[in-house]
Order: C-alpha cells, then structure tokens, then sequence
C-alpha cells in the first residue's frame, strides 16, 4: 500500500526524515524533491563494471545548463531522507517526463533502512535546459509487511553528495 501524503505528513520527524521539508512540494501521495546543483559525468568513454571509472563534476549555474542527449549524468537530490519501516520508492515528475528528461534509468527503488541523499541517473532524449533546485522527481513510500532486515550495505548509506558505481566493489568480495 502506498502512503498518501497526508500520511507521509503525520510521519515527518517519526517514521519518515525528509530534511528540508517544504509542504509545497507535499502531493497526494508523494513529496517532490528537487535537484542539487552538483552534476558527475564519467570520463570514460567505455564504463567497466569491474573498475573504478573516472569521472567529472559539473556545476549547474543558476541560469541553467543544457544537457547532451546520449549521455549519463548523476545529479543529486537536495533533500535528505531516511525511513526504517516504509520502503521508498522514487520517480521522475510528469511535466519532467514529458520534455524527455529521465531522472532514473532503472534505480528508483529504494531499500528500507536507507539514509541519504538519492543519486539521479539523468538521462535526456534531446537537448534540454535544467536548473539547480528544480521539483526533478517524486518520492512515495511503500508499506511493508512481514519481518524485515534493514538495509545496511556500506556503498551507499548514509552518503553526503552525489555517487557514482560503486558497482566494482561488488567483484572485490
């Protein structure tokens, strides 16, 4: 079951951390979150899974920047959030949507017990300008029934800025 907004409102502070709250990004079943101005792009022209591949950071200048299309760019949420007993789930806005802008190629799920800043794989179809603080995406959060173990991998909890791969780590074990 999906929480409604109201919802999500009475469990601010308690059972869902959504840092800073604005309740005009509230919706009737989700919260707006907005782009940080820190973009990473990757160097690479060929990405390896088994490697640590090297990477740029972009700023994003009030007036805006035009992204590429057919090429990956992770951005970051400016919100902060955190649940230990609801399971988020993240997705792009649809006025975003329909100007071509993907905001997640396929990590929109979120485990519970995760804490941190949500990275964007950004993605655009055909030129578009962005801008930094922009309602980029939706976060709702599921129910979750039975028992559980809390999300506790080391590659991504409790991250403070925008993050690439950590995929190659994976091979190390």
């Amino acid at each position: 079951m999906i929480l409604s907004g109201r919802e999500i409102r009475n469990k601010l502070g308690n059972e869902i951390i959504i840092e800073p709250y604005n309740e005009n990004q509230l919706n009737p079943n989700s919260y707006n979150l907005r782009l940080h101005n820190e973009l990473l792009v990757y160097d690479e022209e060929i990405l390896d899974m088994k490697k640590e591949n090297k990477y740029k950071s972009i700023i994003i200048p009030p007036e805006g920047l035009v992204l590429e299309p057919r090429k990956l760019y992770l951005g970051r949420t400016l919100e902060y959030t955190k649940t230990d007993k609801y399971v988020p789930m993240l997705e792009g806005r649809s006025s975003i949507g329909r100007l071509g802008l993907f905001i997640h190629v396929t990590a929109g799920f979120g485990d519970v017990g995760f804490s941190g800043y949500w990275t964007l794989e950004i993605f655009c179809v055909q030129p578009i300008k962005i801008y930094p603080e922009v309602e980029l995406c939706q976060i709702y959060y599921h129910s979750l029934e039975g028992e559980y173990d809390k999300y506790s991998s080391g590659k991504y909890q409790n991250n403070t800025s925008v993050q690439p791969s950590l995929l190659y780590k994976d091979f190390q074990k």
